[in-house]
């Protein structure tokens, strides 16, 4: 049964015993939960009287209270940590437990199938890349304003969603739960990103300000980072997550140190509002994009310019590095050799722009190889398949579409939203293989392994999750 539970959810379900819940929640404690330090000492004692006091059980309370030494506890303060933290634990637990019910009748479903006479084979169309189509697994809905960005957490079944409702709300993608909403910033939320860990999450807002989440301990905000002179529009870790990158409608990249919170180096040369910057998956190279119809590659130890990438007729609104294990298709595409080529990540770059056009780059060299034409408004977001042989395209025309990259062929139009589809992100999780110690699932997966074989065990990959923003206020989850 452990093997059906995410690491988030083992360590939600680490927790000690507590008082009995009411008859009519049925919680197994045959087997022990174990304190965490959330849970230890005073803070533990604290929730229970709160608890107690909170139900009326004042002898127990009282009593309660003379065992623990927690004469001076009072129950004043409805803000205290430890308020309806017991409950908040309890309700936890039950959900995690309604989730393990529903994966077992899941896994059993599957045993089912695999038993099955008429079971199709390996060889027939399941084995194909998994593409989304509609309708999407899960919509969900909560923010007030338009979604802005969507992240992937790199090991929970976690996806946060940005908003211009000045929040970001934690979901459940597996289950389609709401979890929480995070608040902090004034305006607009812009951008959200998980460390490779998955222990911090960054935003940043047209607040002008950057904030350092800590994930583990209720999101709960531990670093403010102030420097950019305008609106905030972008910013991720780099991939070994000590440093973060941002983009400003100020017309800079600024480079910050995460153990700090200080801004370490500060790049121009962009001569409009820089709407996106984002790292290769080595952390060698930046790639922006800006209003003045520019994308720039940055070599990111000196800060200099790299290529300067020309031929968009409007803003570039996104641009991302290929992933290595597209390299072969994007050759294919271009008509380049095969053989001798680049294998080091940030080769080749695609972007997208309010000129309806999607442009693939030589990122050395700042050529364009090929231009994808097909959507009927801005492009906004892109994504690459992690087989490496599509490339996803989110569009103010309503749609997802989805490019064969070898060919440059659209192969497929999904009618994702009911208004402009705004962002789009890919699950960041990997299934099968055992990756190394000291390796994240995140960076497993950033390296484009693409079903390659890790450590002799069964092929790595990323799982099949996409998940999509809009200005219809909703974010989906799209499964197979």
């Amino acid at each position: 049964m452990s093997g059906l539970l995410s690491e988030r959810q083992k360590d939600e379900l680490s927790i000690p015993s507590f008082p009995r819940p009411p008859d009519s929640i049925l919680i197994d404690h045959s087997r022990p939960l174990h304190s965490t330090p959330q849970w230890d000492g005073i803070r533990r004692h604290k929730a229970m009287l709160s608890y107690l006091h909170s139900s009326g059980m004042q002898g127990t309370y009282e009593a309660l209270k003379r065992e623990t030494e927690n004469d001076e506890f009072e129950v004043d303060d409805p803000k205290a940590k430890w308020v309806g933290l017991l409950e908040k634990k309890w309700t936890s637990v039950i959900r995690l437990q309604k989730k393990i019910m529903d994966l077992e009748s899941r896994n059993a479903a599957l045993l089912a199938e695999l038993a099955s006479p008429t079971r199709a084979t390996s060889s027939s169309s399941s084995s194909a890349p998994f593409i989304p189509r509609a309708p999407a697994r899960h919509t969900l809905t909560s923010h007030r304003s338009p979604i802005t960005r969507v992240a992937f957490h790199p090991t929970w079944t976690v996806v946060a969603s940005a908003s211009e409702d000045s929040t970001v709300k934690i979901w459940d993608w597996e289950g389609g739960e709401f979890e929480r909403t995070v608040k902090g910033h004034t305006k607009a939320v812009m951008d959200v990103d998980f460390d490779p860990k998955g222990t911090l999450m960054v935003t940043c807002s047209s607040d002008l300000t950057i904030k350092l989440w800590d994930t583990a301990n209720e999101y709960t905000n531990i670093k403010t980072l102030h420097g950019h002179d305008h609106s905030v529009s972008s910013v991720r870790f780099t991939p070994d997550g000590d440093t973060l990158v941002s983009a400003s409608r100020d017309k800079t990249i600024r480079v910050w140190e995460v153990a700090s919170g200080y801004c370490v180096r500060t790049l121009s040369g962009h001569d409009e509002w820089v709407r996106e910057v984002v790292p290769s998956d080595d952390g060698r190279w930046l790639v922006s994009c800006s209003n003045d119809q520019t994308s720039r590659v940055w070599d990111f130890a000196s800060g200099e310019t790299k290529a300067e990438l020309r031929g968009h007729e409007h803003v570039v609104e996104c641009a991302v590095f290929a992933p290595v294990v597209a390299y072969a298709s994007v050759r294919e595409l271009a008509g380049l050799q095969a053989a001798g080529g680049a294998k080091a990540p940030g080769a080749f770059v695609a972007t997208g722009s309010r000129d309806k056009a999607i442009r693939i780059w030589d990122a050395q060299s700042g050529q364009c190889l090929r231009t994808l034409v097909g959507h009927d408004n801005w492009i906004r977001a892109l994504v690459f398949h992690p087989s490496g042989k599509y490339l996803l395209s989110a569009s103010d025309d309503k749609t997802i579409k989805v490019w064969e990259l070898n060919t440059g062929r659209c192969v497929k139009t999904i009618d994702a939203h009911g208004h402009f589809v705004t962002c789009m992100a890919w699950g960041r999780a990997t299934i099968g293989g055992a990756a190394a110690p000291g390796t994240d699932a995140g960076d497993a997966a950033g390296a484009g392994t693409g079903g390659k074989q890790v450590n002799g065990d069964a092929p790595v990959r990323r799982v099949n999750v996409l998940a999509t923003g809009s200005v219809d206020q909703t974010v989906k989850i799209w499964t197979p």
